[in-house]
């Protein structure tokens, strides 16, 4: 069945047992040409006599030693049209660049048959509706070749790029950027830049559609069905996280993922062997994977189309197809680094233009026939989508239970009232760290969020992020498992969460490690927030109260830089009630990540005063003594397992007859987002006397305390010891906090 399907994907060449039609220059044949055996090209919208004649007189003047046989088979005249579409994609690239005098054409051109040959024979895709659910997934891994897929996108029929778009390419607020933008070009699946990002994705999404496949098709009806495809160059075959990508994509036989490696020796300082001599065939081999190379594309994609065919084929392990181009191909820049980036001078852009015939034709000139062409594949998608539709009406009337969960998922996975399972602790409770609320929170939300999966680096029963009731994802053992072994990959764990929180499959994915390593994570916990990807960071062991091990593994300076994060919700719960709240408001908020920082050393289950609805605004009053008609003498501020310190030494004082506030300040974005009349009312401006307690990086508190403030925290690495000891050596005790609040209010 897997062959006849990729048969349907790609073209063949007709049966050797029939006589082939021919197409002669100077007269079209009687009968139907174009007798291809794929199902997903339409005879019907390809058979017109001028469209072929113009095509014809299209191929003489650019091949005419090609045209000199006087006839074609159905392959042969394909294979023109092909050649010459690449030409004109070619052409596009050229004439985008030096329009907008910057970007990366080197790639672009390099590589723009295999680009074109995907989105013209190969991809299941409807342009007039680019989220269609079973559609195939594209990344662009090496994103610096965006043109070429912005290209590509507009020849296919994608209403977001028009030609405009490429006259306007990396321009302010257009809608081709300098690098593939999710959220802003649709059609791009993932935003991609940071090389081998883009790999990580990629595995994410073929986790997700194996995860979605294994949990919902049945032996009469498959509704999820789709395969994975990512380009990555060189950069992305050096950086760490897609080699960590690539053993989990091996290790849980991700069979319809296809990894294209445009191998064309180059990165920006020069040809790769100047730091990069390894065999990736080799590697990817012993990693798992099928491995098929392939040479000379930009004169026969006969080989290309062979090794889709084998990668469809295989039903073990997912394929690295490795491609050997030439960047910058037609430029005078072909085969150097010096290709990668730029614009071309007058001469080389003429000269260019005369390799392909291209006359005195235009800037931005398209072959009339290239878009007809293009929309044979359009056009199979849109009957694609009305049968997946089709089927998924059989599926709902067949089973209804399952159909019901999966249309849940299709639509984001939340449950109305999905919140009311969130726990509610009493001051009676047990205590425990905030990492063991979290587990309960987890744990419960499980149960009635049928998309909420994930796991841990290799971290689980210390992260408490193991969900009890649910099977591990281990392909083909159990892939409809919902705890996810990550292994020690941090990096490779937060881009393939991207993957499967932007797959569009109602999933919600979890990732947690100790919080000190997600400095590991950083770049991909940036592209969650510049991406709009729902991932929930669970991070453990929060502070130096981690103790024993030391200054490795004790964050300090962490929250700052993930605080700094543009859109990502940083959360830190001082107990069990302020834990619900972080994950109420980060299962809510779908298109921004969310960051859980929580504590190894445990905590009042309800410290008094806190509220999981408080935590929706970031910051909010835990307790005051002052009265209605006054001001409090002093604020104290806390965030996680310090704000016990606040309420302890806000105690001793209300005794001595002052006027104290202790505020939670559990997400600073949040707070801040709030209008100034609510952040006034939390911290009015007439109270300068404030002091904030967090055992972490003193940088950025400034701001809540104001000049005449106090911060207490640590600009030092931490230090090895009994978590009590070391938070006494920095200054976290109750007595401390109390007579730094004393001499404030002695001023």
């Amino acid at each position: 069945m897997a062959a006849m399907a990729m048969s349907s994907l790609l073209l063949h060449p007709n049966s050797g047992h029939h006589k082939r039609p021919i197409y002669k220059i100077t007269k079209l044949p009687s009968r139907k040409p174009f007798s291809c055996k794929s199902s997903l090209l339409n005879p019907t919208k390809i058979q017109d006599q001028n469209y072929k004649l113009s095509w014809i007189n299209e191929i003489q003047e650019a091949y005419p030693s090609a045209a000199a046989g006087g006839e074609y088979s159905d392959e042969e005249f394909q294979e023109l049209v092909d050649r010459r579409c690449v030409d004109n994609v070619r052409m596009l690239i050229v004439d985008s660049v030096q329009r907008a005098k910057a970007g990366h054409p080197g790639m672009a051109l390099g590589m723009a048959d295999v680009a074109y040959f995907l989105y013209r024979h190969v991809f299941r895709h409807n342009p007039m509706n680019p989220t269609w659910f079973n559609r195939d997934r594209f990344v662009l891994s090496a994103g610096h070749g965006c043109l070429l897929q912005y290209v590509c996108l507009h020849l296919a029929g994608f209403h977001s790029v028009k030609i405009e778009d490429l006259q306007r390419l990396c321009q302010l607020g257009s809608r081709t950027p300098g690098h593939p933008e999710n959220t802003v070009t649709a059609g791009i699946e993932v935003t991609t830049g940071p090389l081998g990002q883009g790999v990580a994705n990629a595995v994410g999404f073929a986790l997700a559609e194996a995860h979605l496949a294994a949990r919902f098709n049945k032996p009469d009806v498959a509704i999820v069905d789709h395969r994975t495809y990512c380009i990555m160059g060189d950069g992305c075959a050096m950086e760490g996280i897609s080699n960590e990508a690539a053993s989990l994509a091996a290790h849980w036989k991700l069979n319809k993922l296809t990894l294209i490696y445009d191998d064309n020796k180059n990165t920006i300082d020069g040809p790769t062997d100047l730091a990069f001599t390894e065999d990736v065939t080799l590697r990817f081999k012993a990693l798992g994977w099928n491995t098929i190379t392939v040479d000379a594309t930009h004169s026969n994609m006969s080989s290309f189309k062979n090794a889709l065919l084998d990668a469809f084929n295989e039903t073990q392990r997912p394929t690295l197809i490795r491609v050997k181009t030439c960047i910058g191909k037609l430029s005078k820049k072909e085969g150097t680094s010096k290709a990668h980036h730029g614009i071309f001078d007058e001469e080389d852009e003429k000269q260019m233009k005369e390799k392909v015939k291209w006359g005195t034709r235009q800037p931005f000139y398209v072959i009339p026939m290239l878009h007809r062409e293009m929309q044979v594949q359009a056009g199979r998608g849109e009957e694609l989508e009305k049968e997946w539709h089709s089927k998924l009406n059989y599926y709902q009337s067949k089973y209804p239970q399952e159909a019901a969960e999966f249309k849940c998922l299709l639509y984001g996975g939340m449950i109305p009232g999905w919140e009311n399972s969130l726990p509610k602790w009493s001051t009676s409770d047990a205590v425990d760290a905030t990492r063991g609320y979290s587990e309960k929170c987890l744990n419960n939300l499980a149960k009635v969020l049928p998309g909420l999966i994930g796991g841990s680096a290799d971290l689980a029963s210390s992260n408490k992020v193991h969900l009890h009731d649910y099977q591990d994802f281990q392909n083909p053992v159990s892939p409809w498992g919902r705890n996810i072994r990550y292994g020690v990959r941090e990096h490779a764990m937060a881009g393939i969460s991207n993957g499967i929180a932007l797959h569009g499959g109602g999933l919600i994915p979890f990732a947690a490690t100790f919080l000190t390593f997600s400095d590991y994570m950083k770049n991909s916990i940036r592209l969650s927030a510049l991406s709009h990807a729902g991932v929930i960071y669970i991070m453990t062991h929060d502070s130096i109260g981690l103790g024993e091990d030391g200054p490795t593994h004790q964050p300090v300076e962490h929250l700052v830089g993930l605080r700094a994060i543009p859109r990502l919700l940083v959360f830190r719960p001082a107990d069990g009630n302020e834990t619900a709240g972080a994950y109420r408001v980060a299962v809510a908020n779908r298109g921004a990540p969310s960051v859980v920082a929580l504590s190894r050393q445990k905590v009042a289950a309800n410290l008094e005063g806190t509220s999981a609805d408080g935590v929706e605004r970031g910051g909010y009053i835990v307790s005051d003594n002052s009265l209605d008609d006054h001001l409090p003498e002093i604020i104290l501020i806390g965030t996680g397992s310090e704000l016990c310190l606040c309420e302890g030494s806000a105690r001793v004082l209300r005794r001595e007859g002052r006027r104290v506030r202790v505020v939670s300040l559990v997400c600073w974005r949040l707070f801040d987002r709030q209008g100034v009349e609510y952040k006034e009312r939390v911290l009015p401006p007439g109270v300068t006397r404030r002091v904030s307690v967090e055992a972490r990086s003193t940088i950025g508190w400034r701001e809540y305390v104001g000049p005449e403030g106090v911060v207490v925290g640590v600009d030092e690495f931490g230090a090895s010891g009994a978590y009590l000891d070391t938070f006494k050596k920095f200054g976290f005790t109750e007595e401390n906090v109390t007579r730094i609040a004393k001499n404030l209010l002695s001023k």
